[in-house]
């Protein structure tokens, strides 16, 4: 009460039990939050100290999110250009089968000696023009004779010795002379030796598709016929005693003696390999006296010209051949491309987090609080130009595969070295993305230890020391009890004036 008087030991035991009490609540605070200092009115210079540092590791724990996100972008764009990386080195394995396969179409001809006029190539496997081969002249050629025996000497009616002696007709055939088939001849019965070679020799040289060489002529009075190309001579006539009044009666109506040499078929080899526009498309070679073609493409090549028995330069069905392909360099064609589009979708889908590398997206990262130490990543060529990597941007050198490529050995190594080209080019910008990866590592770890450092500081200025304020409290509630002990004698000695009444 207001007016209550207290004595002077009572009031200085209060006062004691007041301050222990008040002592107990700040020291049971401090255990109860762990910290000493929990406002500015405990210790203003801690409290603000303590609040900058806890304010700066937020922010630094913040900017470790970001760092996280920049090393699973990273790990994405490694992911797709290790894929890539795999499906490149698939590519070679796929040009090293189609360089070693050596499974080439091909078929053999036999050329005749009397074999004229050119062979053809044509087809996807030389290109979109034909190109004609001329075949050349046989060798050791033995000129075929046939060469008549007591002919014009009849005198027919009103005729004169030395003429054939009645009219008629007959007809000559050998291989060469008119694609095989006999050619006719006319003559009259007043005709004499000259006029039948006069028409002899206009009748063999109006024929279609050649002579043969044969040509008429005249020895000792006896009609000769010469096949300069070697190949034996036939006469034949409906006409009766026709041939034997020309001289060529029964055993004499062919030739014997002719000799058609051989072909030469390693001068014709010769030209068509060296031929512009058939190197490394078609390869010809002596086969035992055939013409071997093989076909080196993987596209089909017809050859005109050619038949089981001689070359003749024709053009009909008999005389056209088809080659066809290589089927397993065109099958590794399909394959390769298959593996050319894969690497572009790899490379779309190595994202993360809506940012592609590897498409040429941009990566920033801030490493400090105030956001003026970051780094930028990006794909770029060894001078610095942004560049995605793709098939389409040319980063890559691969392009897509064509028949006539893998119909050459010459141009697959050639993709051998480009291939091999974009595997450094994937090697480089995947040390540059490490490169950057190690940055945003280093920076990572150096931020969590900032942030460590910066906690710990800020917990050394505010937290409490447990221990020492349980002991602090203990002590508190022993000094307590001593103050309510010592409030207790002092009010007994109050009490003793009591007894005096």
């Amino acid at each position: 009460m207001a007016g209550t008087v207290i004595s002077s030991a009572v009031r200085s035991n209060l006062l004691a039990l007041q301050n222990t009490t008040a002592q107990q609540g700040i020291v049971q605070n401090r255990l109860a939050t762990g910290k000493k200092v929990n406002s500015a009115l405990d210790n203003p210079t801690n409290f603000f100290t303590a609040s900058s540092l806890n304010n700066r590791a937020s922010g630094l724990n913040a900017l470790l999110d970001g760092m996280s996100n920049g090393i699973k972008t990273l790990e994405a764009a490694d992911n797709g250009m290790k894929a890539i990386t795999k499906s490149i080195e698939s590519m070679q394995a796929n040009i090293r089968s189609a360089r070693s396969d050596k499974s080439f179409k091909g078929a053999s001809y036999t050329i005749s000696a009397a074999a004229t006029g050119s062979l053809t190539f044509s087809g996807g496997a030389v290109g979109s023009s034909p190109i004609s081969v001329a075949i050349p002249a046989a060798t050791g050629v033995v000129s075929a004779t046939l060469t008549g025996a007591g002919g014009f000497t009849n005198r027919g009616a009103g005729g004169a010795a030395g003429d054939v002696g009645q009219a008629g007709s007959f007809t000559i055939q050998a291989a060469g002379l008119n694609g095989g088939t006999a050619v006719s001849v006319s003559v009259a019965a007043d005709d004499d030796i000259d006029e039948v070679i006069t028409k002899i020799n206009a009748a063999l040289d109006g024929v279609a598709t050649g002579d043969g060489g044969i040509t008429a002529s005249k020895s000792g009075g006896q009609l000769v016929l010469t096949g300069t190309s070697g190949n034996n001579i036939t006469v034949a006539s409906s006409t009766s005693n026709l041939l034997s009044d020309l001289g060529f009666g029964t055993g004499n109506t062919a030739s014997t003696n002719g000799n058609t040499g051989q072909a030469a078929i390693d001068a014709l080899v010769n030209t068509i390999n060296t031929t512009s526009g058939l190197t490394d498309k078609i390869k010809a070679s002596n086969d035992g006296g055939k013409l071997r073609i093989e076909n080196l493409s993987t596209d089909d090549l017809t050859v005109v010209g050619a038949s089981a028995t001689a070359v003749t330069g024709g053009t009909g069905s008999s005389n056209t051949t088809k080659i066809g392909g290589n089927e397993v360099r065109k099958n590794l064609i399909s394959q390769f491309n298959d593996l050319r589009t894969q690497i572009d979708k790899l490379a779309n889908d190595a994202s993360f987090n809506g940012i592609n590398l590897l498409k040429a997206d941009k990566l920033k990262l801030t490493f400090n609080e105030e956001g003026t130490n970051n780094i930028e990543i990006q794909a770029k060529d060894v001078k610095g130009n942004v560049r995605a990597i793709s098939t389409a941007t040319g980063s890559l050198e691969i392009g897509e595969a064509t028949a006539d490529e893998f119909s050459d050995d010459t141009k697959l190594d050639a993709r051998l070295d480009a291939l091999s080209k974009s595997l450094t080019t994937l090697n480089t910008q995947a040390s540059t993305f490490g490169s950057a990866l190690t940055t945003i590592q280093t920076r990572q770890d150096f931020t969590k230890n900032m942030i460590n450092t910066l906690q710990s500081g800020a917990d050394a200025l505010v937290n409490a020391d447990l221990n020492e304020e349980s002991a602090t409290l203990l002590a508190l509630n022993t000094r307590q009890q001593l103050s309510q002990t010592a409030l207790s004698l002092a009010s007994q000695a109050d009490q003793a004036v009591l007894r005096l009444f």
